[in-house]
This record gives C-alpha cells, sequence and structure tokens, in this order.
C-alpha cells in the first residue's frame, strides 16, 4: 500500500479528532483513566498526522522526535506558509506527545509495581490538564492540514 500522504493526514487527524471527542466525554462522567487514555491517542495522532504529510508515521507511541526532525527540515516552509509562531506549536505538540505517551502503558496496566489499576491512578487535575493538550493538538492540526494542503 502506497501513502497518500493527504488522505493519510487527514485521517489521522480525524483519529485525532474521535480520541478528543471520546476523552472529552469520559471526562464528563468523571472517568479520569479513560480521559486519559483517549487524549493521549487524540495527542498522537495528531503529531502523526503532520508527520505523514512527510512520511509515514512510526508505529511508537511517542512520535516526539519525527515530528521535531520534520519541523527542524522544514521549518522555512512552515514559517512562510503558517507564520512565525506555528514551529513553536508544532514544537509543543512533539513535547507534549513525548510526556503523555507512558500514559499509553499506565492507562490499560495501571502502575504494576504500586500494584495500582488504572482507574486509580489520575485525579480530576491529571486529566484536565491532558484534555487541555489534546484540544491544542487537535486544533494545531486541523491549521497545520489546512494551510499545508490548501483547505
Amino acid at each position: 500500500m502506497s501513502l497518500d500522504s493527504r488522505d493519510e493526514a487527514k485521517y489521522r487527524a480525524e483519529l485525532a479528532d474521535g480520541h478528543l471527542e471520546r476523552a472529552r466525554k469520559a471526562m464528563s462522567r468523571a472517568d479520569f483513566a479513560d480521559t486519559m487514555s483517549e487524549a493521549q491517542l487524540s495527542i498522537e495522532n495528531a503529531a502523526k498526522a503532520v508527520i505523514s504529510c512527510f512520511q509515514i508515521p512510526s508505529w511508537s507511541h511517542d512520535p516526539s522526535e519525527e515530528l521535531r526532525d520534520i519541523v527542524k527540515d522544514n521549518r522555512s516552509r512552515i514559517l512562510n506558509l503558517l507564520g512565525p509562531d506555528f514551529p513553536q506549536i508544532l514544537e509543543e505538540l512533539a513535547y507534549d506527545a513525548h510526556t503523555v505517551a507512558p500514559e499509553h502503558g499506565r492507562v490499560t496496566y495501571g502502575d504494576v509495581e504500586r500494584r495500582v489499576p488504572p482507574w486509580q491512578l489520575y485525579s480530576e487535575q491529571d486529566a484536565r490538564k491532558v484534555l487541555e493538550k489534546a484540544e491544542r493538538a487537535c486544533a494545531a492540526v486541523r491549521r497545520f492540514i489546512d494551510s499545508w494542503y490548501g483547505s
């Protein structure tokens, strides 16, 4: 299967938006572990949506280095198309993807060493912080894709 970067980017953005919506619903029912899980997947897919405009994303739950390399290699194109703030927005997305990547395993298995299940690991504040990151990630990726491909 060959990669159509536009289709892949739009698909990844759709995944990011879908996981964001699921995170919002989980938060509304005070399910903080599910909020964390869905928000992490939203951020991961938002980062991979940008990456897929340039290359096939890896299977890693932490695509931050791939995204940082793309920003570095394409900085002038990104600046010209999206303005001076956007490389920093993508750097923040890479940072967020990196910081939430470990939650992928924790929301599934909990804290195995301490024998704490996922639903006991997270507070409302934890979930709200990651949900806000997912909101920013989805907004950034939509802006990027719309500009990159000219809507």
